[in-house]
């Protein structure tokens, strides 16, 4: 069981958003690559990074502090926000990343992410975001149709990493992870979920090692762990000490 901590990047610097509002965006740190440091430093041993700015333009914009944040950090790490063509996972995976995570084009073309996981085995995670049970594209900007299990079942069998499943409702205002839902999508398919969205205390933590959630790959923490509300040190020590007791 993994805890992701989570560098959004807006403009070069380390924000967190409010229900995935660029409009609400509150600037934690001007230097990702330190908050990468500092994140090691902790005990954390991955970093999710997403590319707030490339999520809306389609294409990296933060490519800088990403490069940097590579730099400062021996952990692996996983990236998303506008990454839609396999020129751009290549070039991304050539500088280092351990996952390029798939979100908009996972929606709008299936085929390339299967492609992607037959190039690059183990290295492609899919980011389903949603917004009222409906997946959201574009930076959470656009509502599709789809629903989540209906989108994740295209990728059964793909060699999908991930599924990164995010409840925007939920995202940055420390309410809790939507657990039913986020266990309702790891019960549907085999592919690892990790939680994302809301994580709010050292509870989430707890929950995460509970038996009906052992089967998901971890979750992502953000906000709480930039208030203050989330110690690094007792949530990772409440994550080794369930795998020590074996739960």
């Amino acid at each position: 069981m993994i805890l992701f901590p989570a560098i959004d990047l807006k403009e070069g610097q380390c924000v967190r958003l409010k229900l995935g509002d660029m409009a609400q965006a509150t600037v934690y740190n001007t230097d990702p690559a330190a908050q990468a440091r500092a994140f090691q430093d902790q005990g954390f041993e991955w970093l999710h990074v997403v590319d707030l700015d490339g999520a809306f333009a389609g294409s990296s914009v933060n490519g800088a502090a990403v490069e940097a944040i590579l730099e400062a950090t021996d952990n692996p790490v996983q990236l998303g926000g506008g990454i839609r063509t396999i020129e751009q996972i290549d070039a991304w995976l050539d500088k280092g990343l351990a996952r390029v995570i798939l979100g908009t084009v996972a929606v709008r073309d299936p085929a390339l992410v299967i492609e992607a996981c037959k190039r690059f085995p183990g290295k492609i995670a899919v980011g389903i975001d949603a917004k009222g049970g409906k997946v959201a594209v574009e930076g959470w900007a656009e509502a599709s149709e789809l629903g989540v299990i209906e989108l994740a079942r295209k990728f059964e069998g793909a060699g999908v990493a991930a599924i990164i499943y995010t409840d925007i409702d939920r995202d940055g205002i420390l309410t809790g992870i939507n657990w039913d839902s986020t266990l309702e999508l790891a019960d549907a398919v085999s592919i690892p979920v990790i939680a994302s969205g809301g994580l709010a205390s050292i509870a989430d933590v707890v929950r995460m090692t509970m038996p009906d959630a052992v089967r998901l790959e971890g979750a992502i923490t953000g906000r709480a762990l930039y208030d203050g509300r989330l110690d690094p040190a007792e949530a990772l020590d409440v994550l080794k000490s369930a795998k020590e007791s074996g739960k």
